[in-house]
């Protein structure tokens, strides 16, 4: 399905406020853009937490900051009622051309309807009847598929294709200068990503801390603790050698994992950047499928055990077993296979 355009749009604006790692998979639809459209004017309507990623971004030529928790206040609050009324009006006034909702959400999908666009393009299986906002509508033969398959069908019907399929960061050499401040520059090390959005998908920071030492002895790697607030209160009882949580912005964050000769995740958002910068990597999975949201071409990295719960997608969960389970050596093993064919250590 390719949607017939009259003439190329001049005003495009991509709908994909969060999660960090959403955003990361929809980097491919942002780079047929541009490539399909070289003269329009991008947009992006992201939530401030995921910003930072795209800030200054060459593909890009405007964030557009949506503040979910303050706006979803409308319904009780005067002055978020006032808010979200000027933030429609701001909407209307860049007369979009062309209107791209990756969320597929009721809300995303209002928004969509209400930027005044000809053309507004979802997923025709969106959820929520995010769908009703749409006027061009993609089908797509299931959900079991990743999510950056998903939006390359959104991509395709859009007329740019679904090659090539790539993730475009912006680093700057002030990132890598911040990065190589906190660590000496030619210090081999592993990132460890304990923290994750759902503490149901959490690996328990004490195997973190005991491959942290099997990392150096097997692999001769330092370990490097990384990420946001939520890592900073598990990085103590983890003990690597160096402890860079709460001290990397998003595109430091990327430029730390670029140099990386290994990768040891849960499944976050960090742990998208880094499969989509091709790093060794090994993603611990529990109570998600690999299949809609793990590391997108990169199975190889993925380990998990098999229970007859899982994945069940729950926030809570009374035993967790998915991850106790899960010791230290599988992840190793897949490590050494990582390193292995990436010749990651010279």
């Amino acid at each position: 399905m390719t949607i017939p355009l009259s003439k190329d749009p001049e005003r495009i604006l991509l709908i994909k406020p969060s999660s960090l790692g959403d955003v990361v998979h929809a980097l491919p639809v942002l780079n047929l853009l541009r490539r399909r459209f070289p003269g329009a004017k991008i947009s992006w309507m992201l939530a401030a937490a995921c910003a930072g990623l795209l800030e200054g971004h060459p593909q890009l030529d405007e964030i557009v900051l949506f503040d979910r928790k303050r706006l979803g206040t409308a319904w009780k609050s005067p002055a978020a009622l006032r808010e979200l009324w000027d933030f429609d009006q701001r909407l209307r006034a860049r007369e979009f051309d062309l209107v791209i909702d990756l969320q597929g959400l009721f809300r995303s999908g209002w928004l969509a309807w209400r930027t005044g666009s000809p053309l507004r393009v979802g997923l025709a299986n969106a959820r929520e009847a995010a769908w009703l906002f749409y006027n061009r509508r993609v089908p797509i033969a299931t959900l079991e598929q990743h999510a950056v398959d998903r939006y390359l069908a959104v991509a395709e019907a859009a007329g740019c294709g679904r090659e090539p399929v790539e993730f475009p960061f912006h680093v700057t050499e002030e990132d890598r200068a911040h990065v190589d401040a906190l660590i000496p520059p030619a210090e081999k090390f592993a990132v460890l990503l304990p923290a994750t959005n759902w503490a149901t998908k959490r690996w328990p920071v004490e195997r973190f801390a005991a491959i942290a030492g099997e990392i150096e002895k097997r692999f001769g790697l330092k370990s490097v603790v990384a990420g946001a607030a939520d890592a900073a209160a598990l990085a103590p009882r983890i003990g690597a050698h160096f402890d860079v949580t709460g001290k990397t912005k998003l595109r430091q964050l990327v430029a730390l994992l670029q140099r990386a000769s290994l990768v040891i995740a849960n499944d976050s958002g960090p742990m998208h950047i880094a499969a989509a910068l091709g790093r060794p990597l090994v993603c611990v999975f529990g109570p998600t499928n690999p299949v809609r949201t793990g590391p997108y071409g990169r199975n190889d990295s993925v380990v998990r055990v098999t229970i007859p719960c899982a994945p069940c997608y729950s926030r809570t969960c009374s035993h967790r077993s998915c991850l106790e389970w899960l010791e230290i050596e599988p992840v190793l093993r897949v490590a050494e296979k990582q390193i292995t064919c990436a010749g990651a250590i010279s």
